[in-house]
């Protein structure tokens, strides 16, 4: 599907299920990553997740997308677009939109790198996520000398 064929297909949902026209623009943008779209509030325009149309069925895309209407109708209409309002789910359920985003159907948690240091006096070992300034930081039990060891590539944080 091109942004032309998701533009025509905002302005087809927005005409049929809220009777309003889409008078902005929708688009796909790959960099939204843990949501299924975005409404702008500056220029008004929809970005969809390109993934809601290539890893779920057309039901799911429908539904992102009178989500993201949702917000822009009463944006508009000077009402607050926010999910917590009761406009908001009101319409929302009304017009059968996605509350929520579903998951990717094979999403694997992404490895990271953890930096392993050791403290000099009693060997206790530190994981952390970010490297950390050995002059300044100390042991936590003995107050020793810490020492950077090695990078440690994995999912959750080792066990010291």
């Amino acid at each position: 599907m091109t942004n032309q064929e998701l533009q025509r297909l905002v302005e087809r949902i927005s005409l049929e299920s809220f009777g309003k026209p889409f008078r902005h623009h929708a688009m796909f943008n790959a960099r939204l990553r843990t949501t299924g779209g975005r409404y702008r509030l500056r220029d008004h325009n929809l970005e969809i997740n390109p993934k809601m149309y290539t890893e779920h069925d057309a039901a799911v895309l429908i539904g992102v997308i009178k989500h993201e209407l949702c917000h822009y109708h009463l944006n508009l209409a000077g009402q607050s677009g926010q999910h917590r309002t009761a406009a908001f789910k009101q319409l929302l359920q009304q017009v059968g939109g996605l509350r929520f985003a579903p998951a990717p159907p094979n999403a694997q948690p992404r490895p990271r790198r953890w930096q392993l240091y050791v403290c000099a006096r009693c060997q206790q070992k530190y994981y952390r996520a970010r490297r950390i300034d050995v002059t300044k930081m100390v042991c936590g039990r003995c107050h020793g000398r810490l020492q950077w060891q090695k990078t440690v590539i994995a999912v959750t944080r080792p066990q010291a």
